[in-house]
């Protein structure tokens, strides 16, 4: 597996990955939720530019996982949007990724990580808590569902 920075080619394999990962929890989520979390062309693009997304591949140039940072403030970097394709959970790769971001924040002398989940992901949340995060106590709304915000000290 090979993290690297995203380029605006690889679109289409994050925007497929993102689509891939989210799908069995479409239910769960409002559709204006499910909207935002798989993201369109558009918003892609946009999180690209306000962003720095990175990208686990295969040998074969496969996108298999992907994860968004951002730097908030000059003690805090928030990570959004990571997924892994359902053919690789469980690999390794989200624990790949998260360091990578990890890494990214350290880089910039960012003192925490901050992160907002959906309860629905269960799986995704206990990856998290095992990584060192824990529940800030923040909910904020998000499209009609709680958002819960998990912080990490780095």
């Amino acid at each position: 597996m090979l993290v690297r920075e995203a380029a605006t080619a690889d679109a289409c394999g994050i925007l497929a990955c993102l689509s891939a990962a989210f799908e069995v929890y479409r239910g769960s989520y409002t559709a204006a939720a499910f909207a935002d979390t798989i993201l369109t062309p558009e918003t892609l693009q946009r999180r690209l530019q306000e962003m720095i997304v990175f990208v686990a591949t295969e040998k074969s140039g496969e996108i298999v996982g992907t994860i968004a940072c951002s730097v908030v403030n000059t003690e805090e970097g928030h990570v959004r949007g990571m997924a892994i394709l359902p053919t690789a959970q469980g690999s390794g790769i989200a624990a790949g990724l998260l360091k990578h971001a990890e890494a990214h924040f350290r880089k910039r002398n960012c003192k925490r990580i901050s992160l907002d989940t959906t309860a629905p992901l269960t799986r995704a949340i206990r990856f998290y808590e095992r990584a060192g995060f824990s529940r800030s106590g923040k909910v904020q709304d998000f499209f009609g569902m709680p958002l819960y915000e998990y912080v990490k000290a780095i």
